[in-house]
């Protein structure tokens, strides 16, 4: 039995070591050590699995790394150049190949290996990175610094796939690249697809690529191009060594010619020996480069493969034969919401979902089947998404964007002016709000309500269960103010949640949920979204202490329950506001400001929210309690609260109060 290549490479000084004809065989192992992994922890495998051969023939033939002093070529620190990565999470082959084989058994666990670059984990990241069309850009500011530092011997790579090209921030690095005077290489990995199936005509474009006439025979203008560079001439001569799937690697006419960079390909992404060749050959090439590999999303396994959006960032998964079956763990905040946009569409035909290229992410894929005309997905333009939605709502359509918080930060600038300066109702749907879990810091949706709340006219929501989630939905419907933001967390809805039916959301009111015991609570806690339920489980623990403390659903960041809060404030009762946002700017910030407006007393209102720090990859309630926003962190918050007012039990009696039970008490 031949002896595994993977546990012995802990460099690519390690890599370079082994002969050509073993990469392949190295490519199997890391296919089979991710999805080993992933099918147990879950992850992002599809992508992962499409870059092996490219991420081991870029370390095979560059010297990514920090470069010190007095390096050679073999040192293990690598020769200083530059490989940044788009979108981030095609970052597993790189990971094992740069001596973190060691975390991938905690994958996306806080002691484990992060599921995005992470330059925390190690010199070979650059950036964190989790967002569409960023490396190509930052790889010019790299390219264009060493320049001026006089070390310009430093190769810069941009790997970037999944459909990222065609995101606007992409075409803005590529236009800039097309100007660099010294080698710059992009590698385009085009597997056909982005997390769902790439929309729009560029897709069209490199589905026109793939199967275009030119693979028939070299071009001569390209090769022109060539013959007039440094180095340039051998790019040719590789097409005779490298046999048919070569022919036409530089292909005339490619659209990136346009940008002022030499357009090589497409090749075979998974052919590795060629993949060395050609970055042997362009890697010293003074000219920026377009490198267009053609990758099967999924490679090496039939079910992801042919299935690769179910399986781009999958939960843990069991295969059985030719039968694989992802585990389950409840029923999740983007499945209630998937549903509830169904029936929204059923009652109101000017109703309109829209997604950048996140419809499972989102729940909208289960809606398109249902709702072909009355759905889109744009595809990676979380900008142009937004405008176009402010393009239906001028028109009297009711555009509903589902987005992830953390991409919705994309599109401020958009919601500033064409949605909100124009007084349109567009309403955004906010998943993965707070608290991400796995994915880590590049995802956390943190700073969504610092960013809209400004904008006159707009109201903040959050949802902190299935029904409240579908009546906050058709507040939203009805809204025509504004533009109208709900938030909800990437978590599983409460399997019995307080009240199957809840009263419809009225602007800028909030819910009480549990009142005091004794008609005048000794603190009520104002508790947005999700914390809700964080903030119930305290109370099982501060009842059974004696504690006096009622609870409302805030339900709206913007506007505040100015009224509520005055009542709370005249009665001497202290208020805690909770929240999983920034601290800055976010539901507590909006509350303290409504009371100064108003001349309401602020001493006695007390704020816990995100500290300002970053918290990395783990699961969401490690994530909680680490922020000191979880069950036992907001009893211990309150009892604070109140030892230090004086307002501490006098005993401890064990108070029983069903908190499962909804209270129909209203203020």
């Amino acid at each position: 039995m031949a002896t595994a290549l993977l546990p012995t490479i802990q460099s690519p000084q390690d890599l370079k070591r082994l002969k050509v004809d073993q990469l392949e065989a190295l490519a199997g192992e890391i296919r089979q050590a991710i999805c080993d992994q992933v099918s147990q922890s879950g992850g992002h495998l599809a992508p992962n699995l499409g870059v092996v051969e490219l991420t081991i023939a870029l370390h095979y033939v560059f010297d990514f790394g920090p470069k010190r002093e007095g390096d050679d070529d073999d040192a293990s620190g690598g020769g200083g150049d530059h490989l940044l990565f788009d979108v981030g999470h095609q970052c597993y082959p790189h990971k094992l190949l740069t001596g973190r084989q060691h975390l991938l058994p905690k994958l996306r666990q806080r002691e484990g290996m992060a599921g995005f670059p992470e330059p925390n984990e190690s010199d070979y990241d650059l950036f964190s990175v989790g967002h569409a069309g960023t490396a190509i850009s930052t790889a010019v500011g790299m390219a264009r610094g060493d320049e001026l530092q006089g070390q310009a011997d430093r190769r810069t790579v941009a790997l970037i796939g999944d459909a990222s090209i065609v995101n606007g921030v992409a075409m803005e690095g590529l236009n800039n690249a097309g100007t660099l005077k010294r080698q710059f290489l992009v590698v385009l990995n085009d597997n056909g697809m982005s997390i769902a199936k790439p929309q729009g005509a560029m897709a069209q474009y490199f589905d026109n690529v793939r199967v275009s006439h030119t693979y028939t025979g070299l071009k001569r203008k390209a090769r022109k191009v060539l013959e007039s560079i440094p180095g340039g001439s051998a790019l040719g001569d590789i097409y005779h060594r490298c046999g048919e799937m070569m022919k036409a690697a530089l292909f005339d006419g490619h659209m990136f010619e346009q940008f002022g960079l030499v357009c090589v390909g497409p090749i075979d992404g998974h052919d590795i020996k060629t993949l060395v060749h050609m970055f042997e050959e362009v890697k010293d090439i003074d000219r920026p480069i377009l490198l267009h590999c053609k990758t099967v999303k999924g490679k090496g396994f039939e079910f992801a493969e042919g299935d690769a959006t179910t399986f781009h960032s999958p939960k843990p998964f069991v295969v059985e034969g030719c039968r694989v079956e992802v585990k389950s763990s409840g029923r999740s905040f983007t499945s209630a919401y998937a549903d509830a946009m169904i029936d929204l569409m059923e009652r109101d035909d000017k109703v309109f979902a829209v997604t950048a290229a996140m419809p499972d992410g989102t729940g909208l894929a289960k809606v398109i089947p249902k709702f072909p005309d009355r759905t889109i997905d744009t595809g990676i333009c979380e900008s142009h998404a937004m405008d176009m939605c402010a393009g239906l709502a001028k028109t009297g359509v009711k555009p509903f964007f589902a987005v992830y918080s953390t991409f919705a930060q994309r599109a401020l600038d958009q919601v500033f002016q064409e949605v909100s300066l124009q007084g349109l109702p567009v309403r955004v749907c906010m998943d993965r709000a707070g608290f991400v879990g796995g994915d880590g810091a590049v995802h956390h949706g943190f700073m969504d309500i610092s960013m809209f709340s400004p904008l006159p006219g707009v109201a903040m929501l959050a949802a902190s269960d299935e029904p409240n989630l579908r009546a906050g939905l058709e507040f939203m419907r009805q809204y025509e103010d504004g533009a109208s933001f709900i938030r909800y967390p990437r978590d599983n809805v409460p399997a019995e949640p307080l009240e199957t039916e809840v009263p419809p959301f009225q602007l800028g009111k909030a819910h009480l949920v549990r009142p005091g015991h004794n008609g005048r609570p000794q603190l009520a806690i104002l508790a947005y979204g999700a914390m809700v339920y964080e903030a119930l489980e305290a109370l099982k623990e501060l009842d059974q202490q004696g504690y006096d403390v009622a609870l409302y659903d805030a339900r709206f960041a913007k506007p505040v329950d100015v009224e509520l809060v005055r009542y709370l404030i005249d009665s001497s009762t202290p208020v805690l506001t909770i929240e999983d946002h920034a601290l800055a700017g976010g539901f507590g910030a909006n509350v303290l400001c409504a009371c100064h407006d108003e001349g309401i007393a602020t001493d006695k209102i007390h704020r816990m929210a995100m500290p300002e720090k970053w918290i990395y990859q783990d699961s969401r309630p490690n994530q909680l309690a680490e922020a000191g926003l979880d069950a036992k962190s907001i009893a211990r918050r309150v009892r604070a609260i109140l030892d230090t007012n004086g307002d501490a039990p006098a005993a401890t009696p064990h108070i029983h109060v069903n908190v499962n039970q909804a209270s129909k008490v209203t203020r």
